[in-house]
């Protein structure tokens, strides 16, 4: 059978991301994928969101004996019935990963899970991936990697503070060789945020990120790391803070240290 006959539907392909098909199957879509680059990123791009719901999800997941049997009557299903029936279960498809994606950045979180104390652990889980992302995209930005600089440090404390209703005091870091550039609003858990962003004597960047969120706890130090990247992170009260930097992990927890103890004066203060 020639390439331009042999074919792998859409249903397939999704069973394949889930891990659903016998060896054979899956040794036959693999091969298909081979000779269809353009497919081939989008279904990496499918694994890659399935891990990640799987991931924010992992504190609710059960387990049951009867889930085989309706993961293989829902493949009968899918072989046997027609394009409509697979369209709608596609559609179904991206409306949860839509609400799975609002629900891990906080925005349904407060209406369907407020009484799960297991709601309180995923949001805190989900701090250190934000800070990470908001690390990545910001350090990197060479003539916009803030809204307001530090020339302006009175504005900006007064600024985010007011948006996240917290009396913010910028901490100061230049006893660890750190200097402010200067700090934005950003998203935290579908709520206003802030991030700071300093840097030392050699251009290295690091990030200080807060967000409120009333389903928080409190926390102990904990660090979260991907790759070179590394997240201190802890849960006072309603709101998280999180130090993210690609330094020597003792550093990183000394800036978290400091920052821990100079937000915590301001609010005596």
């Amino acid at each position: 059978m020639t390439d331009e006959f042999e074919t792998v539907s859409d249903a397939e392909l999704h069973a394949f991301v889930d891990d659903l098909l016998s060896q054979s199957e899956r040794a036959r879509v693999e091969s298909w994928l081979e000779k269809h680059p353009e497919k081939a990123d989008e279904v990496h791009r499918w694994q890659a969101q399935a891990a990640a719901l799987k991931q924010y999800f992992a504190p609710y997941a059960r387990s049951d004996e009867n889930d085989r049997a309706l993961i293989s009557a829902r493949r009968t299903a899918e072989r046997t019935g027609s394009r409509s029936s697979a369209f709608r279960l596609r559609r179904l498809a991206a409306v949860f990963l839509i609400f799975a994606a609002g629900a891990a950045a906080g925005v349904y979180a407060s209406d369907l899970f407020a009484p799960d104390s297991r709601l309180a652990a995923a949001a805190s889980e989900a701090l250190p991936r934000q800070a990470e992302s908001a690390f990545l995209i910001y350090t990197s930005e060479v003539r916009h990697p803030v809204e307001v600089g530090a020339g302006e440090r009175d504005h900006l404390a007064t600024w985010l503070g007011k948006r996240l209703d917290y009396a913010l005091r910028i901490p100061d870091l230049s006893p660890l060789g750190f200097s402010l550039v200067g700090g934005r609003l950003i998203p935290v858990n579908g709520k206003a945020g802030a991030m700071l962003m300093y840097e030392d004597g050699t251009g290295g960047r690091l990030t200080v990120l807060l967000g409120r969120n009333t389903e928080n706890r409190e926390t102990s130090f904990r660090i979260a790391s991907r790759g070179d990247v590394e997240t201190f992170y802890w849960i006072d009260g309603e709101i998280g803070y999180a130090v993210t930097g690609e330094v020597p992990r003792d550093l990183l927890q000394k800036v978290a240290d400091e920052c821990y103890r100079q937000f915590e004066n301001s609010e005596r203060s």
